[in-house]
């Protein structure tokens, strides 16, 4: 069983300012300080994006949808600096109904996120799609402003979800990493296809056994932030790795390196909130 207590005692010990405040945040519902979410929003570009670490000053899809997340843990999807990331994201989408990198990213982008390449193109499509898909769900949620599925994004996330949906091979799964699967689930499962949604989460919990800790924790999370059961059999099986990957100090190990160890964790949290 998840000790999430000796969890949250792990970020509060190792985590920056920013981290423990989404702690905070997922735990109690406490609003950050103003400074908090202005360091969450630090770099922004003119256009809505955020820039990659890798990536200069060129706004990334990657990366927004990392800050995307951050700034989700915070409550702060509805912030201007939110909702201009998410604009911007909307208006990179290709007639396809999907997104890739802009070019100019090509020599320096890693190859989840290289311009050209399937297997990325699918994988930030994915990406998009969800947090599009997250903040129609959380206007929804707030009053009647949308009530079409995917809200003011709706057109966007249709596209993106038949495109998703077109490139599922027969036996559910899809020419690309392993986090393209349970995001296109979750927004498979938002636009209501729940039978190219349930033949993805069946190839997931087949591969959760081996899974590590951080892709355990993302799956649960993303699956749950969108309203998947928490006793659907995959989110179970999720669950229940990660309580065999937990540390003794109640943190989890990151796939990117021990300085992501508090992300993986507070992604581990959300996935039990």
């Amino acid at each position: 069983m998840v000790d999430i207590d000796a969890a949250i005692g792990f970020v509060v010990a190792h985590g920056d300012a920013v981290e423990r405040a989404r702690l905070s945040w997922l735990r109690t519902g406490a609003s950050p300080s103003a400074e908090t979410l202005d360091s969450a929003e630090v770099g922004q570009t003119l256009g809505g994006g955020w820039p990659a670490s890798w990536g200069d000053e060129v706004a990334s899809v990657d990366a927004t949808c990392f800050r995307l997340a951050e700034l989700d843990d915070l409550g702060a999807l509805s912030r201007p600096a939110a909702r201009r990331a998410l604009d911007w994201l909307a208006a990179g989408q290709r007639q396809d109904g999907c997104w890739e990198e802009d070019a100019a990213l090509a020599d320096v982008a890693p190859e989840w996120a290289r311009p050209g390449d399937p297997e990325a193109r699918l994988y930030l499509t994915a990406s998009a799609a969800f947090w599009l898909t997250v903040a129609g769900l959380d206007a929804r949620a707030a009053g009647p402003l949308d009530h079409r599925v995917g809200g003011a994004y709706a057109g966007v996330v249709h596209a993106a979800g038949q495109a998703l949906a077109a490139h599922l091979n027969p036996d559910g799964s899809w020419p690309s990493y392993l986090a393209t699967g349970w995001l296109s689930a979750a927004v498979l499962h938002r636009q209501q296809l729940f039978y190219e949604s349930a033949r993805i989460k069946a190839v997931l919990a087949e591969r959760i056994p081996q899974a590590s800790p951080t892709d355990a924790a993302w799956l649960a999370a993303t699956l749950r932030r969108v309203g998947v059961d928490e006793q659907e059999w995959t989110l179970v099986a999720a669950r229940r790795r990660l309580a065999e990957t937990q540390r003794s100090d109640g943190g989890w190990t990151s796939d990117d390196g021990h300085q992501f160890d508090v992300h993986t964790t507070l992604a581990a949290i959300r996935a039990f909130r």
